[in-house]
């Protein structure tokens, strides 16, 4: 029989986009022939047809119904198209690789063709020989990527920063939904904006504020930099490209200083930079080179250096993720089983092999600490005193840090972007009983501004706040068989100077331990 929950609930039809077809009469019948839906076939997804009648747009269960008439077209042969658009770095190398290794995964085989451009398609083949989809890549910017899911012209956006405010408008005025929502965003894979140098240069560290400075053209000689008395050659992401634009919402730039020199490949940016002694540059953990990465610090002394488990934690605070986008309409079902995929660990696999960061959660143990205890312990004071440090060191002993982090937007209790993907994450890790017979603890981290007790409990609201997240977004997780608890700490262990925005920011953070 028709599928009736689709077709009373027409309403919805704005979450069931389907492949375009020529619009042609179709009538859809069910097997007994007690029920016939007469009219225009707008789209077919492989399962589903969307047909325009005389009672509006219906979505129907093509495993229902019959099809008669010149539009219908063939269940067997059916090929699902899905075109991706936007971020010429996500297109280079990451996606294809999710690609080649969904089909191994699936055993389909895959034949590249290069279409006009930079455009290219991915052909996924049967073991017969038959198509079963047709991915094809728009490579442009991110930038473009939505303006081509606002125009119907793309089905998945590659984004190397978030959807900016314009572009959330447009969507839903178009009804395309809200794009901030988990089923409309998911970070791929992570990445991190990094000052890099060549490897001679005598400078090892810059604080945050400076290198803002020298994007600026506030700071123009190493010697500032505690370097030699030399000019800085500046180099910088190609401006207008998600890379610059990540840049200049990152630290608040209203464009890249015109003196730098732009590449539009950031291998390319840092291969200059590698045999330049007085070049900086920025450009992103994934493709440092032979570059070398300068530590970010602080007047107090605390350093933070780029590394991969640095990155999946945010405890290097420039991260950068790679985002996907999807508009509120039904995929085939060969997309919906691809964005399924990139989401599990068979996926995190080759994310990792890319050359980018993974999200697997990994363990760190405590003895593995040390940097941050000793930060702990040289930053003690009358507020945070040493009875507060053997408190948290009891409170977390013979348990291991998970590298999922919960941080927050700045002046805001929401959830950053990189956080809002850990929550999913940990929620189906709840659900499939990964952490079933174990002790998770949600432990909450403040800045160091205002009286310590005031932060512990501030820290110990967002610990809570974040567990509860978890909780709600863990439908069918079995909660009887794991132990979820809340503590703070407060101001107790710094990770960057508070002398800063973006240091208190680093230092406002949920972490999970684990036993």
């Amino acid at each position: 029989m028709v599928n009736f929950r689709a077709v009373v609930s027409a309403a919805l039809l704005l979450l069931c986009g389907l492949q375009p077809v020529a619009a042609q009469d179709v009538t859809l019948s069910s097997p007994d022939g007690a029920v016939e839906i007469t009219g225009n076939l707008l789209g077919f997804d492989g399962e589903f047809y969307r047909v325009d009648t005389k009672f509006g747009e219906l979505t129907v269960d093509g495993s229902g119904v019959s099809c008669e008439g010149p539009g219908c077209p063939s269940l067997s042969d059916f090929v699902a198209e899905i075109t991706l658009s936007g971020s010429a770095a996500m297109a280079e190398i990451l996606l294809p690789a999710l690609i080649e290794g969904y089909a191994l995964r699936n055993g389909y085989q895959t034949h590249r063709n290069k279409l006009s451009g930079q455009d290219f398609e991915y052909l996924l083949r049967k073991a017969g020989g038959g198509t079963a989809a047709r991915f094809v890549f728009a490579v442009s910017d991110t930038d473009q990527g939505f303006a081509d899911l606002l125009d119907d012209a793309a089905d998945i956006v590659m984004a190397q920063r978030e959807v900016r405010d314009t572009e959330l408008s447009a969507a839903r005025s178009l009804g395309l939904g809200d794009l901030t929502q988990p089923a409309r965003s998911r970070v791929l894979a992570l990445d991190a904006l990094v000052p890099i140098v060549a490897p001679d240069n005598p400078v090892q560290n810059i604080d945050l504020p400076s290198l803002i400075a020298v994007l600026r053209g506030e700071i123009d000689n190493w010697s500032v930099l505690g370097g030699p008395d030399a000019p800085i050659s500046t180099h910088v992401p190609l401006e207008g490209v998600g890379v610059a634009q990540l840049i200049e919402d990152e630290f608040d730039l209203t464009g890249l200083p015109s003196r730098a020199q732009q590449h539009e490949r950031l291998d390319a940016l840092a291969r200059y930079v590698a045999i330049d002694p007085f070049a900086l540059g920025l450009g992103l953990y994934s493709q440092i080179g032979t570059a070398r990465a300068l530590q970010l610090g602080g007047n107090c002394g605390f350093g933070l250096e780029v590394g991969r488990q640095a990155v999946k934690t945010e405890d290097y605070p420039i991260t950068a993720p790679l985002f996907l986008y999807l508009p509120a309409r039904r995929l085939p079902k060969i997309g919906r089983e691809f964005l399924s995929y990139v989401r599990g660990p068979a996926a995190q696999i080759v994310i990792r092999r890319a050359g980018f960061v993974d999200q697997a959660p990994e363990r760190i143990a405590l003895n593995r600490q040390g940097n941050r205890l000793a930060n702990a312990i040289s930053s003690a004071g009358d507020e945070v005193g040493l009875s507060e440090l053997a408190r948290l060191v009891d409170g977390v002993k013979e348990m291991d840090r998970l590298t999922t982090t919960f941080r927050f937007e700045t002046g805001s209790a929401r959830p950053d972007a990189q956080s809002r993907g850990n929550i999913e994450q940990l929620a189906r890790d709840l659900e499939a009983g990964v952490y079933d017979g174990r002790k998770l603890m949600f432990v909450g981290f403040s800045d160091g501004e205002g009286p310590a007790a005031a932060n512990r409990d501030i820290a110990l609201k967002r610990a809570t706040a974040v567990r509860d997240a978890v909780i709600e977004t863990s439908e069918t997780a079995n909660l009887s068989l794991v132990n979820l608890s809340v503590e703070a700490f407060g101001e107790a262990m710094p990770m960057a100077c508070d002398d800063s925005a973006w240091g208190r920011k680093v230092n406002r953070r949920v972490e999970i331990w684990v036993r």
